[in-house]
């Protein structure tokens, strides 16, 4: 959620209190993905499942004063507080036990979150699991434009947050929500076998200057590819109206999930009666179920994840994130033995029927546990990223959010 403002100002609170090559040997080392079995979807069980409030600064939410701050999410039907417990390798120390015994006593889930940099994957990943040790009920992660094109970054801190928290804790990333301005980001990863549970995409329409619709089909589209669970988190920063926050809450409905909202100290008492007020789902509206669509020539972290699914099913292939003819070919192979148009493209319906597969697990991180021999061809080392990591970001849709 921060930028640089957030960034320095989260320093002050810590003082105060590759080229790819073609050949075989070449490719990332494959596992089989882990099988993590999913949150129950129960409210009262999964903590994403609840309507939720993010808080940056416990003392500048309602005081600080926890009493106020419980009665203010009864009263606005807030179930979960997702609050920040570091930055980057620190501990925040407003997160602590005697914070979330008294929020757990009031009937109130409690989620630790961090902003996350890929400069020190394994110190981050242990700031992290504090947040279990603590009292949290889940974890999310947040990781933005710091993280893009860090794959080995982000697989050594995902497989070291696992091994910390166990794999059955609830984790979530929250991030960009338009995947297709980030062609180098490791959603792959962060979302990909025995990573994150919960996808916690920052839909800030007002902010990204799409209507709220338009916003959350977009991030449908991009997002239901990873095949986790997408529980967006709206706005309340930036005064985008109440009329616009009872059409997200709306819309919802439509889809079946819980909103969470960014965040409480920016959130005005007409904002937080409109999120408590009674609402319906929004009439003759069907969420929206279409998958992006990739072709030939196309590059970025989508293609790395069709490609994990392709090898997956036996094709021998480099995940390089870019649709070259092996990839094309791959794909009329699996659309014609489905019974499917073997056009080579990759729409919503190849997407369902891929999405039934399990993907491979690349292990980015092997590469910076290997030391090049000497007179040893870069042929005969372990790439730490695909070829698409290269991939400069479309645009920041996050930039500019007003913070505190």
């Amino acid at each position: 959620m921060t930028k640089t403002s957030c960034r320095r100002a989260g320093l002050l609170a810590l003082l105060l209190p590759v080229l790819f090559i073609t050949s075989q040997s070449s490719l990332p080392k494959a596992e089989a993905a882990l099988s993590i079995p999913a949150p129950s979807t129960r409210a009262g069980a999964n903590p994403f499942a609840r309507p939720g409030m993010w808080i940056w600064y416990v003392d500048q939410s309602n005081g600080g004063n926890l009493r106020s701050i419980i009665r203010q999410a009864r009263q606005a039907k807030i179930g979960a507080l997702y609050i920040k417990s570091g930055d980057g390798d620190g501990t925040w120390s407003q997160f602590n036990r005697n914070l979330t015994t008294r929020l757990h006593r009031a009937g109130l889930k409690v989620c630790g979150w961090q902003y996350v940099y890929g400069k020190r994957p394994i110190a981050e990943a242990k700031v992290s699991a504090a947040a279990k040790r603590r009292g949290a009920d889940c974890f999310v992660i947040d990781a933005e434009a710091e993280y893009e094109g860090k794959y080995a970054a982000a697989d050594w801190y995902i497989r070291k947050l696992r091994a910390l928290v166990g794999n059955r804790f609830p984790l979530g990333l929250s991030t960009f929500p338009y995947v297709h301005y980030h062609p180098a980001f490791p959603y792959s990863v962060f979302l990909g076998p025995g990573a994150a549970t919960a996808n916690v995409p920052q839909v800030y329409w007002h902010t990204i200057g799409d209507p709220v619709r338009t916003s959350l089909e977009i991030t449908w589209e991009q997002n239901s590819i990873y095949k986790r669970r997408i529980y967006p988190v709206g706005q309340t920063y930036e005064n985008p109206g109440s009329r616009e926050l009872l059409a997200f809450r709306r819309f919802m409905l439509n889809y079946g999930t819980a909103p969470s909202w960014w965040s409480w100290q920016e959130t005005n008492s007409s904002e937080w009666t409109a999120l408590g007020k009674a609402v319906n789902r929004i009439p003759r509206y069907r969420a929206y179920s279409g998958h992006v669509s990739l072709d030939r020539g196309d590059r970025g972290d989508q293609v790395v994840w069709l490609q994990q699914h392709l090898i997956a099913l036996g094709n021998s292939m480099e995940p390089t994130g870019i649709f070259n003819q092996a990839t094309y070919r791959a794909v009329r192979r699996f659309q014609a033995n489905r019974g499917l148009t073997a056009d080579g493209v990759v729409g919503t319906q190849t997407w369902n029927r891929l999405m039934k597969v399990r993907p491979v697990r690349v292990r980015w991180s092997a590469a910076h546990r290997r030391s090049r021999p000497v007179g040893a061809s870069a042929s005969s080392v372990t790439p730490s990223a695909p070829l698409s990591a290269d991939l400069p970001m479309v645009r920041n849709e996050l930039a500019g959010a007003k913070r505190p």
